[in-house]
């Protein structure tokens, strides 16, 4: 495994990131619980009474055959362009504010984004487009965010993964999504006493939120509403309203064809950091 420098830090790290040796941002050690099936997953993940004790393990988490060799491939192999740097390697943890009024909630970690920086969102097209309009709407610090630690902060917002694994063509099956989804129960239970308001990008995030909420006792409406750019549902969490946002997500296939703009993307984006009362930058 041949070390390779941080783009930031300068430390060589290998790929995939052992735990524990200094990336930006780890959670992990060499003492932190793997699950290694769906049964641990939800031991571990039911056991959380924290965000640290939720963000350590899904870093080191090998419950999906499939997702670990495939992000370790990626990882081994690299893109061309990023032959240089090491690549994490790893699950993606959720990260921001650990008392958030808005959570964000996408698909999966892409392969030489997340999968590489350690960050979801982060060193992909899809970022660039996602931070740029956050940083517009006061919810991040800086307008782009191109690794972990590189100074980027979100601002009363949390960003979160449905599966938190890189998964093949960007599609985790049926098995894997349900396999992952008690690390999103657990962490949306930790902050929901703060939240105001979930953010799904597109209609992967949509639904597994929906699944979420539900088992972390929220009353949500039935049948499932319908996901589409824009939709907005509030519910009751606990005597507390909660708003639920749709919004087209920023991939290519969406921002290249003009089914998402920046202008569309702005508006949901100032919407949640309305009802989550933060201001714009």
């Amino acid at each position: 495994m041949t070390a390779l420098p941080h783009p930031i830090t300068g430390v060589f790290f290998g790929s995939p990131v052992p735990p524990g040796t200094g990336w930006p941002g780890d959670p992990a050690d060499l003492a932190t619980p793997i699950a290694t099936d769906a049964d641990s997953v939800v031991r571990l993940a039911a056991a959380a009474d924290d965000l640290d004790a939720v963000d350590a393990p899904v870093s080191v988490c090998r419950a999906c055959p499939r997702l670990v060799d495939w992000r370790e491939q990626v990882a081994h192999e690299k893109r061309a362009s990023f032959a240089g740097e090491p690549y994490w390697g790893r699950p993606v943890p959720g990260w921001g504010s650990r008392t958030p009024t808005v959570l964000v909630v996408g698909l999966a970690p892409a392969a030489n984004g997340g999968n590489r920086t350690g960050r979801i969102f982060t060193g992909d097209r899809s970022g660039d487009w996602l931070f740029a309009a956050l940083h517009r709407a006061g919810l991040a610090t800086r307008p782009d965010s191109v690794h972990a630690g590189d100074g980027q902060r979100l601002v009363a917002a949390r960003m979160v993964a449905a599966v938190r694994c890189a998964p093949p063509a960007n599609r985790p099956t049926p098995l894997e999504r349900d396999t992952c989804a008690p690390w999103l129960d657990a962490e949306l239970r930790l902050v929901l006493p703060t939240l105001r308001v979930v953010l799904c990008l597109g209609a992967f995030g949509w639904v597994s939120a929906w699944a979420a909420l539900r088992h972390v006792g929220v009353d949500v409406p039935r049948p499932r509403p319908t996901f589409g750019h824009g939709v907005h549902v509030d519910v009751d969490a606990g005597g507390r309203p909660l708003a639920v946002l749709g919004c087209f997500h920023p991939s290519q296939q969406n921002t290249f064809t003009g089914r998402l703009t920046e202008p569309m993307l702005d508006a949901v984006l100032g919407e949640a950091a309305r009802l989550g009362g933060v201001a714009p930058g």
